[in-house]
């Protein structure tokens, strides 16, 4: 039999993960019965296994506060397969999930997550099982001191395109247990059916949400301004808007799946006298480079503040 899977405050990337995680055990299904238009080039490594498997779910719990929220989680997974439909969803049963999982993923903001893993009998519920926590700016440490010790404190760093999984997750190293190499496989099943995954310390992890987690938002920031100059230049919205957005996604693939350099990129498409050398003097002129760079920086000092009590918030 496989695991029993818990998501503790399932919003917006408590769905995703789920979904994705349901996806991959039914590859025949497309998600959310929509047609994925780049099917021919997917950046989602789908998992291997079945229900039955020790490291794949088999029953998924999904735990919300208000019964508004129920209500809209049962319409999101009813259009879903059979495991989706035999969805349970606990409201304000936080610890009653808890105690019938076997792997908890911890979705809610940060600033409550003190307040659920103190619930009386949290602690118990979660005494000797794998905890995710998707929390920014929540550190490992802070995190063990509200559970048991035995209680195994995984960080990880999904982002937003993870609902059509096509997302980046960072996952803190595993600690050393009897179970790693089992827990290490579920971690990565989990993450890898809703996009890409790699396992870094957790020193990384501010510098990961700002990158990737924020990233998605500084990356529309220029795609965006690359759709105005079509648009300026006489282009229809639209043409400009798709033009703009393949050209990022085609330039990325390059990178990801043909391993080459950006700088070689650049320079492929860099004539002497061109249009490519006059549009990048522009770009230097305005210090986009190191505005971008300095962008990450600011983020990520940002995201060492989150979720601690003491900081600004």
């Amino acid at each position: 039999m496989g695991y029993t899977l818990c998501v503790l405050g399932c919003g917006t990337m408590g769905i995703a993960i789920i979904s994705g995680v349901i996806d991959s055990l039914d590859v025949s299904r497309i998600p959310f019965n929509l047609e994925k238009w780049e099917s021919h080039t997917p950046g989602t490594l789908t998992p291997t296994g079945s229900p039955s498997d020790q490291t794949s779910p088999s029953r998924f719990l999904a735990c919300v506060q208000r019964e508004v929220s129920a209500v809209k989680l049962r319409g999101v997974f009813a259009s879903m397969g059979v495991l989706a439909r035999n969805m349970e969803i606990f409201v304000s049963q936080n610890v009653q999930a808890a105690q019938q999982s076997d792997v908890v993923i911890l979705c809610c903001k940060p600033q409550v997550a003190h307040s659920i893993l103190s619930e009386p009998g949290m602690k118990e519920a979660l005494d000797g099982k794998l905890l995710i926590s998707i929390l920014a700016g929540v550190t490992i440490s802070q995190l063990s001191d509200w559970v048991f010790p035995s209680t195994k404190v995984i960080r990880a760093m999904p982002n937003t395109p993870c609902k059509i999984r096509e997302g980046m997750t960072v996952v803190s190293t595993i600690p050393s247990s009897p179970s790693e190499e089992t827990d290490g496989a579920i971690i990565l099943k989990i993450f890898s059916s809703i996009g890409r995954c790699r396992f870094l310390d957790e020193k990384h992890f501010d510098a990961c949400t700002a990158l990737s987690g924020s990233g998605p938002a500084f990356a529309c920031i220029f795609l965006e301004a690359m759709a105005d100059g079509g648009v300026m230049m006489g282009l229809p919205r639209a043409e400009a808007l798709e033009l703009a957005a393949q050209t990022l996604q085609g330039a990325a693939r390059m990178v990801l799946q043909a391993g080459q350099h950006p700088a070689q990129i650049r320079d492929a498409v860099t004539t002497p006298g061109g249009c490519t050398i006059a549009g990048l003097l522009a770009l230097e002129d305005g210090k986009v480079r190191s505005t971008i760079a300095r962008c990450i920086q600011v983020a990520t000092d940002r995201a060492s503040e989150l979720g601690q009590p003491n900081k600004r918030q």
